[in-house]
């Protein structure tokens, strides 16, 4: 933990696959700076990457004695290498890197140290129990990520596919995804070569809820299993950190699936809070970049600090 009586700088980022966020909290300025940057590819070696945003916050200059925190997206135990970042990022300054998956940063800005669970729901979804153990649920890309944007666009362009060959209900999807994508008979065509094709799928998540919202029966369904494949990703993590029936644990929510869907969320809290008697569903304490910055003070004993990789000094 840095020393109280002379603060170090800090560079917080919170890396996703859309975009990436980092904070630069300087001492000898008045107000930390916020800068919006594109996210992370996770089909690409990830430290260079957050290498490159800590450069690009900071505009090629160079804070000494600064403590780098990253919540990254889709990290893997292997592309997991503190060292190599604090390397990486030896000319901007960076003496201390602390690093981890973004479920648990997610963790920690929405329930900060209390026992209980986060679910992380943007593009992609990753759910993280903490209590007398941890346990990560789902977050496993082309192979799972149920309930996620990217889940719940796809679900949208399939029902409009499956009504346009009449082999689904008819549901105002299909003309909505002819906008979006193009022609339905060469959607699987345009998609496959398209680069961006996991971000805009996604995106179409956004459709699939207004639609819902307009009172579309198969839109509806869709938000629907959302939440409902959410909530089963909860009790999962739950358990497996060591939950038992009655105990007060929070359960908290990241990400824009949730948080501007009010459909898919009050469904998403009552199948939560009547599966898991004595849980709290509550609005996040912070945001992600706040779960961030606690990575470089969590206490030793918190099971959640063996998730933290850490370098330098």
């Amino acid at each position: 933990m840095s020393d109280a009586t002379s603060p170090r700088p800090r560079i917080a980022i919170d890396c996703g696959q859309t975009g990436a966020r980092v904070r630069v909290t300087d001492p000898d300025r008045p107000e930390p700076v916020v800068v919006e940057l594109p996210g992370v590819r996770t089909d690409h070696a990830v430290i260079p990457q957050v290498a490159d945003l800590v450069e690009q916050a900071l505009g090629g200059r160079s804070l000494p004695g600064a403590e780098l925190a990253a919540g990254v997206s889709g990290l893997t135990p292997g592309a997991t290498r503190p060292d190599e970042l604090l390397v990486a990022c030896a000319a901007a300054g960076v003496t201390r890197v602390a690093l981890a998956h973004d479920s648990v940063t997610s963790f920690l800005a929405a329930n900060r140290l209390e026992p209980g669970a986060v679910v992380a729901a943007g593009t992609g979804v990753v759910t993280l129990g903490v209590g007398s153990a941890t346990a990560k649920v789902d977050g496993w890309g082309m192979f799972g990520d149920a309930g996620s944007g990217y889940w719940i666009g796809r679900a949208g362009v399939e029902a409009a596919l499956r009504a346009f060959d009449g082999r689904g209900a008819p549901t105002a999807l299909t003309e909505l995804a002819q906008t979006e994508f193009g022609p339905l008979d060469e959607i699987y065509m345009i998609m496959q070569g398209d680069p961006l094709r996991v971000r805009r799928t996604a995106g179409f998540a956004k459709i699939v809820a207004a639609t819902a919202e307009a009172g579309d029966t198969v839109a509806h369904g869709i938000i629907e299993s959302a939440a409902e494949e959410l909530a089963v990703s909860v009790g999962a993590a739950l358990r497996g950190a060591g939950w038992r029936p009655g105990d007060p644990w929070r359960v908290s929510w990241m990400g824009k699936v949730i948080t501007t869907n009010p459909q898919l969320q009050a469904r998403f809290r009552d199948l939560v809070a009547t599966a898991q008697p004595g849980i709290t569903t509550a609005d996040p304490y912070g945001i992600p970049l706040d779960g961030v910055s606690l990575l470089l003070d969590l206490p030793g004993d918190n099971p959640i600090t063996r998730l933290v990789a850490g370098a330098g000094r």
